[in-house]
């Protein structure tokens, strides 16, 4: 599927953009899109690790300049890989995402939860909902220590805003830079064109700032229905990572 804004960081930035069909990806069958159901949660996680092992042996990449991105699951990819890499991630973009499996299977809309039962586990259950708390970002956000631009639908029927509230709300306290962007007119993703030039401005000045530190960041013209704001919490005495 054709990209403009990757075809811009590509082009523009000169940022070399991974793809991957991690486990669960559809395409490739009904075995590899259930390899991450229930408890293999985290095996789609460690793919994303794998990429990384990948780009630290390519010699034309800057292992030391790694970030995420993603939307909706996706999203809750970047916040996990944050959790678990951010000792080789510079930032994180998470757009729509799933912070706490337990309390979206929770608050997603009625027609859809029981669809997202099948794939992620059942929450009423007490042993799968530890599990799911267990691996859930937002219980392990003390772990993220890297700066993030979250970006939300107010309207999102899919995984509600409390979901980017909450995970916004702990990296902040944790210390860490946030970005917090949130359209007032949108749902699960943004489709107005005002909306997506403003959250793709906001992502290339983000980029610019984390990524490439060395690019000058111009100023963001943001619409009336769309707020942006810029948090960072009191710095925490880190521990030694493991």
């Amino acid at each position: 599927r054709f990209s403009p804004m990757i075809q811009f960081l590509v082009l523009e930035l000169g940022v070399c953009v991974i793809d991957p069909n991690v486990r669960g990806s559809d395409g490739y069958g009904k075995e590899f899109v259930n390899l991450d159901n229930g408890k293999n949660r985290e095996d789609s996680v460690k793919d994303m690790g794998a990429v990384m092992d990948w780009v630290e042996q390519s010699p034309r990449l800057d292992s030391s300049r790694i970030a995420v991105w993603g939307g909706s699951y996706g999203g809750y990819m970047v916040l996990a890989g944050l959790v678990h890499y951010s000792d080789r991630l510079v930032c994180g973009i998470d757009m729509v995402g799933i912070s706490n499996f337990v309390t979206f299977l929770e608050n997603t809309s009625d027609y859809r939860r029981d669809l997202r039962r099948v794939k992620y586990g059942d929450e009423r259950d007490p042993e799968m909902r530890a599990f799911l708390l267990s691996i859930s970002p937002l219980t392990n956000a003390h772990k993220i220590r890297r700066p993030l631009l979250i970006v939300q639908g107010a309207n999102d029927p899919r995984v509600p805003q409390s979901e980017a509230r909450q995970i916004r709300d702990k990296v902040v306290e944790n210390g860490e830079e946030v970005w917090y962007m949130v359209a007032a007119d949108e749902g699960h993703g943004f489709a107005k064109k005002s909306n997506v030039d403003a959250y793709q401005a906001a992502l290339v000045a983000f980029c610019k700032k984390h990524l490439l530190p060395a690019a000058e960041v111009n100023d963001l013209t943001i619409t009336n229905n769309l707020t942006i704001k810029s948090e960072q919490g009191e710095p925490q005495a880190k521990k030694p990572r493991t």
